[in-house]
């Protein structure tokens, strides 16, 4: 495998856990009346990587499930993730 390839699920494994915790630690402050992680933290979150942690995150909790903002956008992030995903296996495959 090749050396960015490792990397890559490296990074994918590590923002991913950041943000099961953020989320979780979100949820938990919100019960506490404490500190808030920005929606904006936990869209940038999404959009590094990690939106389907987020929102199995989310679900399994029952954090911020009834904001549309979220179930709709995180999904749409993942899909736009997915897109790219796809885009970039067919140009590798073509140009390989």
């Amino acid at each position: 495998m090749p050396w960015y390839i490792e990397w890559l699920l490296f990074y994918l494994v590590i923002i991913n856990i950041i943000s099961i915790i953020v989320t979780i630690y979100d949820k938990s402050a919100a019960k506490k009346n404490k500190w808030r992680v920005s929606e904006k933290t936990l869209f940038i979150l999404s959009a590094a990587g990690a939106g389907l942690s987020i929102y199995l995150t989310m679900l399994t909790i029952r954090h911020k499930t009834l904001h549309k903002r979220f179930m709709i956008g995180i999904p749409a992030i993942i899909i736009i993730e997915i897109m790219i995903i796809i885009l970039i296996a067919y140009l590798v495959m073509l140009h390989g």
